[in-house]
């Protein structure tokens, strides 16, 4: 079972909040955390800054530029650009990456004085959503300009001339839990993030996810993913993005990843680990174990759904 880990960057001075992981690319620090990340075992990198969506998208470039084999995920928001301005700046990013960009979907608020939004605004937020996916798929893909006329955009000979050469097959991400927020990672979502909980909990989402995602023949398509916070002493007090928590050694934390990863979990998003010590950590034990112990669990377990069924029982008995 392949399993990716992806670093969420926190704060990096506990102690001074407002320093961000991404502080300054001209600083060796930066540079050194980054090439860190990538040589230990970490695969993507998730670019989430309160700077918002412009900060994202120039963080990601440069992030591109230090890296060489690390997927950047880009975090991004409908209705703060237009989706012919964003996909040409996507595609921009895209052609930089080699293919190491991903899009990660996160919902929004609207204006507050939109008085549709406040009387049906977790719908209106998602079918929105909705309509500006379908859009940057076709400014990818599309041979010859086109015009649209939606709910929320408006194009008039939308094309995109520079196209990168992965964009029409950038891998999307979103979450979310309620019936329309479903709908729409089905219709859209490569990777799933999904909401902290038990065992159960957590595998219920994942079939519900999949159910909506065969309603466009796309269920084979998804990965799930599932952040999980490292808590120690130093961070205990940290507060982040909602997140499974799990403290202590290397070793512990690896079991206690486990049965997470029997479920078909196929990536962990690690947030909680921002100096490079715990990076390094992280990666060379924590990362390490978990893959070795799995490829071994599953060799010693022929039976197709033994191993997970194993390691499930064994996490509700401890």
């Amino acid at each position: 079972m392949p399993i990716e880990f992806t670093h969420v960057p926190g704060k990096t001075h506990p102690a001074d909040l407002t320093v961000p992981f991404f502080n300054d690319f001209a600083e060796t620090a930066t540079k050194k955390k980054l090439s860190l990340i990538e040589d230990v075992g970490f695969q993507k990198i998730i670019v989430d800054d309160p700077g918002g969506l412009l900060t994202n998208m120039d963080i990601a470039a440069r992030a591109l530029d230090r890296t060489s084999s690390l997927e950047v995920v880009l975090t991004h928001w409908a209705g703060v650009i237009e989706p012919a301005t964003a996909a040409r700046q996507l595609a921009a990013l895209d052609a930089k990456s080699g293919g190491r960009l991903s899009l990660r979907m996160l919902s929004e608020p609207l204006n507050d004085d939109d008085a549709e939004a406040r009387a049906v605004g977790h719908t209106l937020i998602w079918q929105r959503i909705d309509e500006y996916l379908v859009l940057l798929k076709r400014l990818w893909s599309n041979d010859r300009p086109f015009d649209h006329e939606g709910a929320f955009y408006s194009v008039r000979g939308g094309y995109v001339p520079r196209k990168g050469p992965h964009s029409a097959e950038m891998a999307i991400r979103m979450g979310g839990q309620s019936g329309t927020a479903l709908r729409v990672a089905g219709r859209h979502a490569d990777v799933f993030e999904l909401a902290p909980g038990s065992l159960d909990e957590i595998r219920q989402l994942m079939e519900r996810v999949r159910s909506a995602a065969a309603e466009h023949g796309r269920a084979h398509k998804l990965r799930f993913a599932l952040p999980v916070r490292i808590r120690s002493e130093d961070n205990a007090a940290v507060s982040g993005q909602k997140a499974v928590e799990i403290a202590g050694p290397p070793a512990q934390v690896a079991l206690s990843l486990l049965p997470y990863g029997t479920l078909g979990i196929e990536e962990f998003m690690i947030v909680g680990i921002d100096r490079p010590r715990e990076i390094a950590m992280a990666g060379r034990e924590t990362i390490a174990l978990l893959r070795n112990t799995l490829a071994r669990r599953e060799a010693d377990v022929p039976q197709p759904g033994a191993f997970a069924s194993r390691v499930i029982q064994e996490a509700r008995a401890g």
